[in-house]
């Protein structure tokens, strides 16, 4: 059959098109930026060990070539095993039309989109594959780090399943430097089907939304200074990886983290990598020993360097990737930008005081600053001052020389602990930060017996005084290089004294 022939094929009499399979699920793809509307929709059969594609069907507007790639993407998935599915990609769906020119490339890739997005959907919900103990589920971000912690675990012949969240989506978000992004989506698959491992993509934006932003949102506006990683990794990443590993049989969940795991009196914990200056166990730390004992981190005895040679050495474009940054919804725009827009948060100008309540001038809002900054205080001339502390309720900032920046004690809240408190020797309350030695001094919130792994307040005192870090940020607990607790900077804590 000619190019012209198959186009025409699934131009002409288009496969299923206008059909939505019961109890199906359905990806959607493009929009008004571009014209095009493509829909697929999937269903698997669940009592299938291989998780069959038993029905699919599809709809479209825009030009001929979105449709035409709608009826190809149904015609190579329709009775295909879901990872054999998953293996089709916008190469696939354009050699099935008879190879598309570049102008045309589009359709296949929003087919593709459509596709993955059911596909991703109906794993989550209805894949039941057969247990498998040689499958690994690998997160792909589509950066380096996940990109060679899944090249690593196929060279050990693992089958290794790439998938890929969708978290958040803004017109004012830079796709590239995100790791979430429907951007960042399409590059990791592009990169999965390069190493030809099969992907899937899960969208998580609704999620992402109500149990990451809203409540950083939220606490800006009491004045916190929250860290999302955590509550991400901690209650919609590593839970949605984790649940769809079981649905898809798969013995391991892994990700390209800079993590190692380590026993510890029975338990799994996370401890510290070969590369402390990529350690990662601090974004990580709100994961339970239950979830870690599923996981791998195949980069935990390498250093960033060795990672870059790797993917190198490969042939893998990402091997000079720039990482992506923390805040993935950050990306492109600024915190003051972004609370502007969705929290309401403008500006509104107060007083910058001393702590004896001396005003030294003016700031924008409250919301703008953190403890710890010295930049856009816009005091000008006279000795270094920091922010101490910012008071929400009377849009406040104050701010002093370094030394009372400094503390001993750090006040902790919701905490949660692996291990009994008297063995924790070191804190950290930054993710880059250096481990300061520590002992727990307090508890309280709990009875005796429940301090000893869940206790909703303590006081940690520090051998030497460091500088602290704002309310709502995490303190992560260790023994020696284990992770075995963590807890928030309570926004109560007293400011702090000069040494």
């Amino acid at each position: 059959m000619s190019a012209r022939e198959a186009f025409a094929k699934h131009l002409e009499h288009p496969s299923r098109r206008g059909h939505t399979p019961e109890n199906g699920f359905t990806g959607a793809a493009g929009g008004a930026s571009c014209g095009d509307l493509l829909r697929i929709s999937v269903r698997i059969d669940p009592r299938s060990p291989e998780g069959v594609i038993a029905d699919a069907g599809f709809d479209a507007s825009g030009c001929g070539a979105t449709l035409a790639a709608g009826s190809a993407a149904v015609a190579l998935v329709t009775g295909a095993p879901l990872l054999a599915a998953a293996r089709v990609g916008p190469a696939q769906i354009s050699s099935e039309l008879g190879g598309l020119i570049p102008s045309k490339r589009h359709a296949a890739e929003l087919a593709a989109d459509a596709l993955h997005r059911a596909l991703g959907a109906a794993a989550r919900a209805r894949a039941a594959l057969a247990a498998d103990g040689r499958r690994v589920l690998v997160a792909m971000s589509g950066g380096v780090d996940s990109a060679v912690a899944a090249l690593l675990l196929a060279r050990d012949r693992e089958e290794v399943v790439a998938v890929t969240l969708e978290l958040w989506g803004d017109a004012e978000n830079d796709g590239e430097r995100s790791c979430c992004s429907a951007h960042a989506v399409r590059a990791a698959r592009a990169l999965a089907h390069r190493l030809g491992m099969p992907h899937l993509s899960i969208d998580l934006r609704e999620e992402f939304r109500a149990v990451v932003v809203e409540p950083w949102l939220q606490e800006h506006v009491r004045g916190l200074t929250p860290y999302p990683c955590l509550r991400c990794n901690r209650g919609v990443r590593i839970h949605a990886l984790l649940a769809l590993r079981e649905r898809l049989g798969a013995a391991a969940l892994a990700t390209g983290h800079y993590a190692r795991v380590r026993r510890f009196g029975g338990d799994a914990l996370l401890a510290l990598p070969a590369d402390t200056v990529k350690d990662q166990t601090y974004a990580l730390a709100g994961l339970a020993p239950e979830a870690i004992a599923q996981m791998r981190f195949p980069l935990g005895g390498l250093t960033k360097a060795r990672v870059r040679e790797l993917a190198a050495a490969a042939g893998l474009e990402v091997a000079r990737k720039p990482d992506s940054q923390d805040l993935c919804f950050l990306a492109g725009t600024d915190r003051t930008r972004f609370l502007a827009r969705h929290a309401g948060l403008t500006p509104t100008p107060g007083p910058i005081v001393e702590r004896g309540g001396r005003c030294l001038g003016e700031h924008p809002g409250q919301h703008r600053f953190t403890v710890g900054q010295r930049h856009g205080l816009g005091l000008g001339g006279g000795p270094p001052r920091f922010v101490l502390a910012t008071d929400a309720r009377t849009n406040t900032v104050v701010v002093g020389p370094r030394e009372q920046l400094l503390t001993r004690t750090l006040e902790l809240e919701d905490v949660r602990l692996h291990r009994d408190r008297a063995l924790v020797d070191s804190v950290r309350i930054r993710s880059r930060g250096v481990r300061a030695a520590c002992s727990v001094a307090e508890v309280g919130g709990g009875t005796e017996a429940a301090a000893d792994r869940d206790t909703l307040r303590l006081t940690v005192e520090l051998d030497e005084p460091i500088e602290r870090t704002a309310p709502g940020q995490v303190a992560c607990l260790y023994r020696e290089d284990t992770l075995v607790g963590y807890g928030t900077i309570a926004p109560n804590s007293p400011l702090p004294v000069g040494t």
